[in-house]
């Protein structure tokens, strides 16, 4: 992508333009409207307390739980909510693509700053939690800005490659679901990591190099409790870097593959 271009007072206009549109579009027609970018997270949340630290007992081990899974689904809600729209967005702007020439990849960040928007306020609501729960506050919350930056490029790469490819194989976004889907237990956001060590040192090595599962954990690190588990101090060897590394392949390739089939995009959607 041209840097000149990205950064254009005019592609920065549209883009702000877009974001608010789609932001708006989400909840217009619902009796609720915006309330629901608090309400899913928190419900999602509701449903695996209740049933995972209540009913199962899993998680009395880990100090703060209760904020611990809160803050572990707001975070997976926001990577499939910036991945999913990220992937539908280029087929669900496509008329407005046919009728103006701009750069197509503002269509697909517009749609995961969505995210990114219903993500900070539900952050707000984690923090509120968390104080109510005893957390107390330090600097080491802004260390949980990285591994948020760190998720959203992850997301990004993700939507950039396989959005330009749903673009024609319409059927990407059902086999993303299922992938999601999968992904969602092979993360630990209704488990600790713990508990999966218990079981397999090597088992839970791996969950670990898992991007996704590495970003949530440094979250939860830096918000919640010191006593997470996180990729940088289990693994202690240089595999730490994997994770850092798969994003930013993840993220060029993705955009590389945009960009080379851009120039269709128009005449396929």
């Amino acid at each position: 992508m041209d840097i000149p271009r990205v950064l254009n007072r005019k592609n920065r206009i549209l883009l702000k333009e877009l974001t608010k549109t789609d932001f708006k579009l989400r909840y217009q027609g619902s009796v609720l409207g915006y309330l629901w970018a608090l309400l899913r997270p928190l419900m999602m949340f509701a449903i695996l307390y209740i049933v995972f630290a209540k009913l199962l007992k899993i998680g009395n081990d880990i100090p703060h739980y209760p904020v611990y899974l809160l803050c572990g689904t707001t975070m997976w809600s926001f990577f499939t909510e910036c991945t999913s729209q990220g992937i539908q967005s280029i087929v669900v702007r496509g008329d407005l693509l046919r009728k103006i020439s701009f750069p197509k990849y503002i269509v697909v960040v517009s749609a995961t700053l969505t995210a990114v928007i219903n993500m900070l306020i539900n952050l707000m609501v984690i923090i509120i939690f968390a104080l109510i729960n005893g957390v107390t506050p330090s600097w080491n919350w802004l260390l949980a800005i990285p591994a948020i930056a760190e998720l959203y490029l992850l997301s990004l790469g993700i939507a950039f490659l396989l959005g330009s490819i749903n673009v024609k194989y319409r059927d990407i976004t059902s086999i993303w679901d299922v992938i999601v889907q999968a992904l969602f237990y092979a993360v630990p956001i209704i488990y600790p990591i713990s508990m999966v060590a218990t079981s397999s040192i090597l088992a839970a090595k791996v969950i670990l190099l898992n991007p996704i599962a590495q970003a949530i954990q440094d979250i939860r690190f830096n918000l919640i409790t010191d006593q997470t588990i996180t990729t940088w101090n289990y693994l202690n060897s240089p595999l730490v870097i994997i994770p850092i590394i798969f994003v930013i392949v993840m993220l060029i390739t993705g955009a590389i593959i945009f960009r080379r089939k851009s120039k269709f995009f128009a005449e396929e959607v």
